[in-house]
């Protein structure tokens, strides 16, 4: 009885194990987050965004990192594309991780798609990892505009 209730216990946890790492992940998902430390410090105050193709909207710009097999990304690029339409003081830009790796590096991403959140001045004000919907291209809109210091579903 022991030999058979060992194997079934580490079974057992794997797979607990499993489903809470996935259940975490999942919710990680597309979370915006307000950019760390001063806006003077973020690196977006010393990038040449028209050097890189950007144009600033009036009020802000999503830079959107993807990948060419990031199935994710086109999802993302759908929705901020919809989101920077209907809003004409927003603009989107995907860029391609392989032909921005000094971007890439500079602002530390690690995973496609990751869209930061620029404002006016093309500074970072939030940022996302993964997939986004439309509800959290909306609260990235948000942050740091209005009295209020974080939206709804806005992480600090």
């Amino acid at each position: 009885m022991t030999r058979v209730a060992l194997p079934a216990l580490l079974l057992l946890a794997t797979l607990l194990a499993t489903v809470v790492l996935g259940a975490w992940w999942r919710r990680r998902q597309g979370v915006v987050r307000s950019a760390r430390g001063e806006p003077d410090d973020a690196a977006g105050a010393v990038v040449d965004w028209a050097a890189h193709g950007v144009d600033l909207g009036e009020r802000r710009t999503f830079v959107q990192f993807s990948a060419e097999l990031c199935a994710p990304c086109r999802a993302t690029a759908r929705v901020l594309g919809e989101v920077s339409a209907s809003h004409p003081d927003v603009t989107h830009r995907e860029m391609d991780v392989d032909d921005h790796l000094d971007l890439v590096r500079a602002f530390g991403i690690l995973r496609t798609p990751t869209v930061l959140v620029l404002d006016a001045r093309g500074r970072e004000v939030a940022r996302a990892s993964g997939g986004m919907n439309r509800a959290q291209a909306l609260a990235a809109l948000a942050v740091g505009e209005g009295p209020e210091t974080v939206p709804a579903g806005v992480r600090a």
